[in-house]
């Protein structure tokens, strides 16, 4: 009687994992893939929000003394970081209010595993970006030495 009960544990370890753990296991790397993908278009979404709202109209700024950003522009430089991706992202839209940028992007992923009902799954992101005012000045070399700022540069000193 005992020896015909010893392979029964290994019957049901072998079971067990194609019914339970491989699906957690697709489930896991779907579920992965999609987080990954998302990261990434979130960052690339930033990326070209910051690049558009650099986009300063220059006719207006001159004219009025108004800082508000160049739709065009932006909208050219938004599809030009979001093209420079390695993932196929779309600018879905982009909005400028003012000096605010706001850029909506969006992305397929195509699953490995038939986990889900979907195979596919559409990834939206979405990011703003204001355009700000100011300058960069250089800290005087006097100033530079005693805080040991490196490096120092006495040409370059603003007076």
């Amino acid at each position: 009687m005992i020896r015909i009960q010893r392979g029964q544990v290994m019957a049901f370890v072998a079971v067990a994992l194609a019914i339970v753990l491989m699906p957690v296991a697709a489930y896991a790397i779907d579920a992965a893939t999609v987080s990954a993908a998302a990261a990434a278009l979130q960052e690339a979404t930033a990326t070209a929000a910051l690049e558009a709202a650099q986009q300063l109209d220059t006719n207006d700024f001159r004219a009025v003394g108004a800082m508000e950003v160049d739709v065009a522009a932006a909208r050219k430089a938004a599809e030009a970081v979001l093209a420079a991706q390695a993932l196929p992202v779309s600018l879905s839209s982009l909005t400028v209010s003012g000096a605010e940028v706001t850029v909506e992007a969006g992305e397929l992923i195509h699953l490995p595993f038939d986990f889900f009902p979907e195979r596919i799954v559409r990834l939206e992101a979405r990011a703003s970006a204001r355009l700000a005012g100011g300058y960069d000045t250089t800290v005087p070399a006097a100033a530079c030495r005693s805080l040991r700022r490196l490096p120092c540069f006495d040409s370059m000193v603003l007076r």
